[in-house]
């Protein structure tokens, strides 16, 4: 043990070894000394201190001026290299004498410490006591430190503010708000100098702050609007930015803490408001502004009408000012956002739906280079999709397409590239994503998914009016006139109408329904309109209208019910109107058809002037809207309504009672009364009336289920023992029966009730 210590000790430096705890002959120290020689050895240790510094730092200048002269006769020996290290190391050549002594105080801090100042011999067993001391002075300086933040405080703040903010004004207020903020979370203000502990306050600091911070900035760092109120003029251009940028961050970080707390629509729409107008400030600042638009992206996709609105404009603002850092990832969250919210469609979700569209694309107008980069990828997804639905042909591949995503995301390209059209850039994009939506139809086509082929109808009519670019939809819907029988009944009625507005896919009792082919006929009327006004100028249209009057009159000649013909007849009416007054135009033409400038002259002026087809889509679209409306605003129909049922007292047990009632006043020996409701013709099969009671049996087919006995083809049922319901007598009858005809009388039977 003794070897092992010498051998420690040979290692240890000279002062490490008197701080060691040994003696010169390498033992333990005796616990019981005289105080006077603790007092002696601890004056001895202080003198070798001193020495073992000032030896010390001999060696470290004498290591010192070694390095120099390494590095002179480096010089003359390889000057090139002396060269390298001036280029690209001067720390190693520019040192300071010091420079050895710190790297040993460095590797000595491993070991030990030395203390500020050398103790005394008599103060030895006070330490710990001082130490304990000094701690509990510290804690009672923070306690005293923590302020509590008053009404009277924000008052006096909101004064001083509004007379001449200044630095340390706002440094207070910064430190404050970031207090109110922490509370939010349950951090009771953290190592915040002020204290928030009243609600009253925590509302009249952040109203406070939103009201009149961002004037306050403004005065403070002399920051003028710029006129044109085209160009943002940014805070750091400011010379007082440096001096106040670690406050302003701390606030920004506050406000959008606080952003992500709150619940209230009401309250996030202000800080919204506040926000937007701090965008300037978070542009100068990357951390603090990911950390907003991170925020805004939420309020975005799934805040209130107005925060929507709100967090889209601060969006814009920040895409807008600084196009290079922020457009292209806040353009793919936002389409990613996007189709997030689009997995489920309802009429409460679709307004919401339609809103993301409009905004998205206004996002896609900024710059349409990054546009055709995000829209190439995602049509190419759709169209993999698509794709491998066409090849594998199973239930998995058909939902990757069939679903409310895939059909949201075919109608937001439609819309980007019909907005921002006329575009060399975005012009390519049109024939790859045209043929993606004919796919789509063409996938599936059975009558379950008419509603969705309705929905790429709609977007192929929008990008086709659009951009100018002629595709084929007419086909796919005078293809339904073909495949669905309108002749045929409908197996059961429905209380309320379809709307295909919300939907993609019809099951079997839809098919069946009356209200299916209603829609279907509405719509089709809908779509094939919409189709001819986007073409109502062209000087084509007589020959685009062929296919359909063709189709429209053969479905007029087939098709026997009134409510289906009506709609159909007029929509003919008008398309064959509108192409006699395209073909009277043509006649007076006097140019070629492949005169192309001509040609586009004149169906401008054509269009300006209006057609019978554009006059009357006006006004049948105002009257479509007031329609729409009254449905999202959520008006009862009379089949939603819970109507009382009127009950009807059956004839027999009317009789029974009269019977009871005037059974003195009317006997006689027969029990049979004559009453025409209660006749009966009785005959070899059956019952026998008129010959006109085929014919109403055939008008009223298909309403059995209105009638008392269920049984309206009048087939007899004798055989089975079910009674027929009285049928009145023809009027023939009754003039035989006043004549006095026996025959007829023999085979008359008054009613018994039993």
């Amino acid at each position: 043990m003794a070897a092992k210590q010498k051998r420690k000790l040979e290692d240890l430096s000279v002062d490490e070894f008197l701080l060691s705890g040994f003696d010169s002959a390498g033992e333990d120290e005796p616990e019981k000394e005289a105080p006077k020689q603790n007092g002696l050895k601890k004056k001895n240790k202080k003198n070798d201190l001193k020495s073992a510094a000032s030896n010390k730092d001999e060696r470290a200048v004498g290591k010192a001026s070694q390095h120099k002269e390494q590095l002179t006769r480096l010089k003359n020996k390889d000057p090139e290299f002396y060269k390298f290290l001036q280029d690209n190391d001067q720390k190693l050549l520019n040192f300071d004498d010091t420079d050895s002594s710190d790297d040993e105080d460095e590797d000595e801090k491993k070991y030990h410490t030395l203390p500020s100042s050398l103790e005394e011999a008599d103060s030895g067993d006070d330490d710990e006591e001082q130490e304990e001391g000094q701690k509990g002075s510290k804690k009672s300086k923070k306690g005293a430190d923590t302020i509590k933040v008053t009404d009277k405080m924000i008052e006096d703040w909101k004064a001083a503010m509004k007379k001449e903010p200044t630095a340390r004004l706002f440094r207070d207020v910064t430190q404050a708000f970031k207090a109110a903020v922490a509370t939010t979370k349950g951090e009771g203000g953290g190592q915040c100098r002020y204290k928030v502990a009243d609600s009253s306050v925590f509302n009249a600091l952040v109203l406070f702050c939103i009201r009149d911070i961002y004037v306050a900035l403004q005065r403070m760092l002399n920051l003028k609007p710029d006129k044109d109120q085209k160009r943002l003029v940014l805070p750091s251009s400011s010379p007082k930015w440096q001096k106040n940028q670690i406050d302003v961050k701390m606030y920004l970080s506050g406000v959008v803490q606080l952003l992500s707390c709150l619940t209230e629509a009401t309250v996030i729409s202000a800080v919204l408001r506040h926000a937007n107008q701090l965008v300037p400030y978070y542009l100068c600042l990357p951390k603090q502004c990911r950390h907003l638009v991170k925020q805004l992206m939420k309020q975005w996709s799934t805040g209130e009408e107005t925060s929507r609105v709100l967090a889209f404009l601060a969006l814009n603002k920040i895409c807008r000012h600084k196009q290079e850092t922020y457009l292209n990832p806040i353009l793919k969250q936002m389409y990613i956002s996007y189709v997030q919210n689009c997995k489920f469609t309802s009429p409460n979700v679709l307004p919401m739906i339609n809103f993301m569209q409009r905004t998205l694309t206004e996002m896609y107008a900024l710059d349409s280079q990054a546009t055709y980069q995000h829209a190439f990828i995602y049509i190419r997804q759709l169209a993999i999709h698509l794709r491998n639905a066409m090849t594998m042909k199973n239930k998995e591949t058909y939902q990757s397409v069939y679903n409310w995503q895939y059909i949201h995301c075919l109608y937001l390209w439609c819309r980007v590239l019909s907005t921002l059209h006329p575009s060399d850039v975005l012009q390519p994009l049109i024939y790859p994503l045209c043929q993606v939506i004919i796919g789509t139809i063409k996938l599936v086509p059975t009558s379950r998914y008419y509603p969705l082929r309705i929905h790429c109808c709609r977007a192929l009519t929008l990008l086709s009016s659009s951009t100018n670019t002629f595709v084929p939809v007419l086909p796919f819907l005078l293809e339904v006139f073909q495949q669905v029988d309108f002749n045929k009944k409908p197996g059961r009625m429905s209380k309320k109408p379809i709307n295909f507005a919300v939907i993609l896919k019809l099951n079997k009792v839809n098919l069946m329904e009356k209200a299916y082919k209603d829609g279907l006929i509405d719509q089709l009327y809908d779509l094939i309109l919409e189709y001819f006004h986007t073409q109502a100028g062209s000087i084509g249209f007589p020959e685009l209208a062929l296919p359909t009057v063709i189709q429209l009159k053969a479905f007029l000649k087939e098709c026997k019910v009134a409510n289906y013909c009506k709609p159909v007849r007029q929509l003919l009416e008008k398309v064959q109107e509108n192409s006699s007054h395209i073909t009277g135009r043509r006649q007076k033409a006097a140019f070629g058809v492949a005169d192309a400038t001509a040609v586009a002259a004149w169906e401008k002026q054509v269009q300006e002037e209006g057609t019978p087809l554009s006059r009357y889509y006006s006004q049948w679209k105002k009257l479509r809207e007031k329609e729409i409306q009254l449905e999202i605003s959520g008006k009862e129909r009379m089949e939603d309504l819970d109507l009382p049922e009127i009950k009807r007292r059956k004839i027999q047990e009317k009789k029974a009672e009269d019977k009871k009632e005037f059974k003195d006043l009317f006997e006689s020996d027969s029990e049979s009364e004559d009453d025409d409701a209660g006749f009966k013709i009785k005959g070899k099969k059956g019952r026998r009336g008129s010959d006109d009671d085929d014919d109403d049996d055939e008008e009223l087919e298909g309403l059995s289920d209105m009638s008392d006995d269920g049984d309206s083809d009048g087939d007899d049922d004798d055989e089975e023992g079910d009674e027929k319901a009285p049928q009145p007598l023809s009027s023939s009858a009754l003039i035989k029966l006043a004549e006095g005809d026996e025959d007829l009388v023999e085979d008359l039977e008054l009613s018994d009730d039993d």
